[in-house]
């Protein structure tokens, strides 16, 4: 009896490990933003229209590799971003969909300004949540 659960836990772990998508910055760049007023902010805001590729990502366990922007250390905020500080998508001309948040299941360390990392977790789409980035990587882990 062991043998077979032995043989089932690494069956699996072996489903688990390739139902992963490795994902890049590219492939989140289909999405477009509409234009819609929000009675919240009392203004307009762009709402993201995400295209079919990247649905079929959402609630995906997905690996990620960016550099990190910490928003507030004391509160373990971090985003993750295509691009270094200096021209992200708060600081420089690259779009929402160049960054993501990152929720951590818990935080490993404390992580240096534009320190690169490579991070797996599930992917969520957000359209409805103006407090948030279009893209979250939800029970983040960072990969060694």
């Amino acid at each position: 009896m062991k043998k077979y659960l032995i043989i089932l836990a690494l069956l699996t772990g072996w489903i688990t490990v390739s139902a992963q998508v490795k994902l890049d910055w590219e492939q989140l760049t289909d999405v477009k933003y509409n234009e819609q007023y929000s009675e919240e902010l009392g203004s307009y805001t762009n709402v993201p229209v995400f295209g079919s590729s990247v649905k079929a990502l959402s609630n995906k366990v997905v690996e990620i590799s960016g550099y990190v922007i910490p928003l507030d250390v004391k509160q373990d905020l971090y985003v993750l971003s295509a691009n270094p500080y200096a021209t992200c998508f708060f600081c420089g001309g690259a779009g929402p969909e160049t960054v993501m948040d990152l929720k951590f299941v818990k935080i490993p360390r404390k992580f240096r300004t534009d320190e690169k990392i490579r991070v797996k977790g599930v992917l969520k789409l957000n359209a409805t949540d103006i407090y948030q980035l279009t893209y979250i990587l939800d029970k983040a882990v960072l990969v060694k």
